[in-house]
């Protein structure tokens, strides 16, 4: 059984989303502390292994309905090349691997790390059917990444951050809905029951809210008195990356049939992975 087996399983492309944990260390002012940093850079590397776990999960629970994917029948488990019991095994050594990388970056991100774990074995064993919470799990494990890179690393999270923060992952959250129950058209309920509930309406009405509202929050964020105080600068400069990469997105998503995997849109696209890119720099530069 090859190694690259493994590692398709394991989804490393998915890890970019493991980023969530590090934009503590900017807005807290903590990349010129060392042992902040590293703890930072372990607890990542934890939701990496743990987040891996999780899709061996998922792909162990999944195998039948994905066998009658288009694109999932090719995954490891769906396809037979490795087995239900070494696909177990497998997962459960990675998340052992991960609450240890994340008890040596603190106690507070080996806590977080499980109750991510335990969030998506609820999500797995049923709450992935109920239409909306299954979205707002999603961004509840974003969040428990963006808490462990600041209260479990010793860094005092801004409420601008994890608003914006929420906001951001729910609308990539509908709008990975919508991508799904665009392509898979009258299968959708077949492959991901929870499709028969959404209606392309509705989730074109979440997203809209979703997006308006991060834009928003994320503005007046940019100009507040507290940014202005709390990083002896405003981060006004920064808006016209998120504006772009939000409307980029948007377009991929209704025009170019994207959003079904944010990790692989960013990416694929190099105007959106472009913005980032940019409003990156532009944070570290203004206030890094």
């Amino acid at each position: 059984m090859s190694l690259l087996a493994y590692a398709k399983l394991a989804r490393p492309q998915q890890w970019v989303k493991n980023t969530f944990v590090l934009p503590g260390l900017i807005f807290g002012h903590a990349l010129d502390d060392p042992e902040k940093v590293t703890a930072a850079l372990l607890a990542t590397l934890a939701f990496c292994l743990m987040s891996s776990a999780v899709y061996v999960m998922n792909d162990l629970f999944d195998r039948e309905r994905d066998r009658e994917h288009p694109d999932k029948r090719h995954r490891p488990i769906a396809s037979g090349v490795i087995g239900l019991r070494a696909g177990g095994l497998f997962g459960f050594s990675l998340a052992a691997c991960a609450l240890m990388l994340g008890f040596a970056a603190s106690p507070m991100v080996a806590a977080i790390l499980a109750a991510y774990g335990l969030l998506n074995v609820g999500y797995s064993l049923g709450l992935k059917r109920v239409p909306v919470v299954d979205v707002f799990i999603i961004a509840a494990g974003f969040m428990l990444r963006i808490l462990a890179g600041t209260v479990g690393i010793g860094i005092e999270p801004s409420r601008w951050l994890l608003l914006c923060g929420f906001l951001v992952t729910l609308f990539l959250g509908f709008a990975k809905r919508r991508a799904e129950l665009i392509r898979l058209a009258d299968d959708a309920g077949k492959h991901r029951p929870v499709l028969e509930s959404y209606t392309e309406s509705f989730l074109d009405a979440a997203i809209l809210v979703c997006a308006s509202g991060m834009l928003v929050a994320y503005g007046f964020y940019t100009v507040s008195m507290d940014t202005f105080v709390q990083h002896g600068t405003d981060l006004t400069l920064t808006l016209p990356f998120v504006l772009f990469g939000t409307f980029r997105y948007l377009f991929l998503l209704r025009h170019r049939g994207g959003g079904g995997d944010p990790s692989n849109e960013l990416l694929d696209d190099r105007w959106l992975l472009g913005s980032a890119a940019g409003w990156a720099a532009t944070v570290v530069l203004l206030i890094g």
